[in-house]
């Protein structure tokens, strides 16, 4: 690309970041009743469950004493306010339960809202709750801008990357950083990104998760680098992530007048990929209500878009792999009922028992199911019984999507007691709800489990 054509695609982009900020930190301030509540309830439920998982306790063990006054949900470590945020995001999305936004093709929230928490413990002054929903919100709404914004490469996973704008924008809000050094902070936190090859995540590295805690901490690092004065809003974003992750359309990166990111969000059911959601919620469905079981079951045939390509491997050996298999999930879904925390276990009976049919699941790429996205997140689902006869449906989004039967707040707190029991699950419901009065946050935080 000519010199001229990247000075201009840097002032473009230098120009929609700088009005990003604006907008949506002005939508922030003003949001109204908002899923933002319900989406905190979700992730720190969530990421509750995750710590306890043993993937997240041996990450947790292996690490050396290290001095610092927090502590991750659930109690499992102490240490610095970035430490303990990495360790939070980790656990946050290690499960496949965290909500995310189709817009942004990823998951906005668990970039955001640990750096959110961390930014309040580091400031120099008590921060309000107000503000620190605010804070979320507008790191919400650029993370996702952002995450719309890409046309990621093919090889690219999305953790790691775009988020880390998000992390950048609530770290800004909370410590109080006018528009401009918040542009810049926004700017230089896509400097400071992972490498996320998808690769990683169908070998099944724990290392994928890191990316999350990674941007955590990209987001946070811009934020001291703008305050300090030491970068600017120069349009990097079209060198880094337009460069190397993939294509930036500035363009995209305008906020919709009237909506706010974070209440077009999903909600997940499954603790798998998200999508692997829509072809579940189908088989169970077809399931209920033709009365099947798996061995009435000969043959599965899924259609489905293409962002679900990466996940057409069928022999996993780890939990993480078994979570990005659309072939061993749907066999999940013949033999049983959930796909929970514990259905992907390689070391459970669901687990053995969904392995030895998926010979029978067959996936496939439709063009005309991909020509939907973002909106919709399609899938075409055929079963095959053992009388020959065909049984079909499709779903336009999997189910918890914003336009596709969404969780409303008693949902999602009935999802998070199913994963941590009613009282840790009271408890998080009142942290949350403590927020928005609070005059200190970090005070009403140290209430979480």
């Amino acid at each position: 690309m000519p010199s001229g054509s990247l000075f201009r695609s840097a002032e473009r982009t230098h120009d929609a970041v700088h009005t990003l900020v604006t907008d949506a930190l002005a939508a922030a301030e003003t949001r109204g009743p908002s899923r933002v509540e319900t989406v905190l309830i979700d992730l720190w439920g969530v990421g509750l469950a995750g710590a306890r998982t043993p993937e997240v306790a041996a990450l947790v063990a292996s690490r050396r004493r290290e001095p610092g006054r927090w502590t991750t949900l659930g109690g499992g470590a102490t240490g610095s306010a970035e430490a303990v945020a990495l360790l939070d995001a980790v656990a946050s999305c290690c499960l496949e339960l965290d909500e995310g936004n189709k817009y942004a093709a990823g998951h906005p929230a668990a970039h955001v809202v640990p750096a959110a928490v961390a930014a309040a413990r580091l400031a120099d002054e008590p921060v309000p709750g107000t503000t620190f929903l605010t804070a979320v919100v507008a790191g919400y709404e650029v993370a996702t801008r952002f995450g719309h914004a890409l046309d990621r490469d093919p090889r690219w996973h999305t953790h790691g990357h775009w988020g880390a704008t998000g992390a950048a924008m609530a770290a800004a809000v909370v410590w109080g950083l006018s528009v401009d050094r918040a542009a810049a902070a926004v700017d230089a936190s896509t400097s400071l990104v992972s490498i996320a090859p998808w690769e990683v995540v169908l070998q099944g590295q724990f290392g994928r998760n890191l990316w999350m805690g990674n941007a955590v901490r990209a987001g946070l690092d811009a934020a001291r680098l703008a305050e300090a004065g030491l970068v600017d809003n120069v349009g990097i974003a079209s060198a880094t992530l337009g460069g190397v992750v993939g294509t930036l359309h500035a363009d995209r990166l305008a906020v919709e007048p009237g909506v706010l990111s974070i209440d077009r969000g999903y909600a997940k059911r499954h603790a798998s990929c998200s999508y692997t959601h829509a072809a579940v919620d189908v088989i169970q469905h077809l399931r209920r209500t033709g009365g099947l079981s798996a061995d009435d079951v000969t043959d599965v045939r899924v259609r489905i878009h293409g962002l679900a390509e990466p996940l057409f491997g069928r022999t996993p050996t780890n939990r993480l792999q078994a979570m990005f298999s659309l072939p061993v999930v749907v066999a999940a879904a013949l033999v049983a009922d959930e796909i929970g925390v514990d259905t992907l276990d390689p070391d459970g009976a669901t687990f053995a028992r969904a392995t030895s049919v998926v010979d029978r699941v067959h996936v496939e790429v439709a063009d005309h199911l991909t020509a939907l996205l973002p909106d919709r997140r399609a899938v075409e689902v055929e079963l095959t019984v053992r009388s020959g006869e065909v049984v079909a449906a499709g779903a336009p989004n999997p189910v918890g999507d914003s336009d596709h039967f969404p969780l409303d707040r008693d949902a999602v707190v009935a999802k998070i007691v199913g994963l941590v029991g009613a009282s840790d699950a009271r408890r998080v419901v009142g942290v949350v709800g403590g927020l928005a009065g609070a005059a200190d946050v970090v005070e009403v935080l140290q209430g979480l489990p």
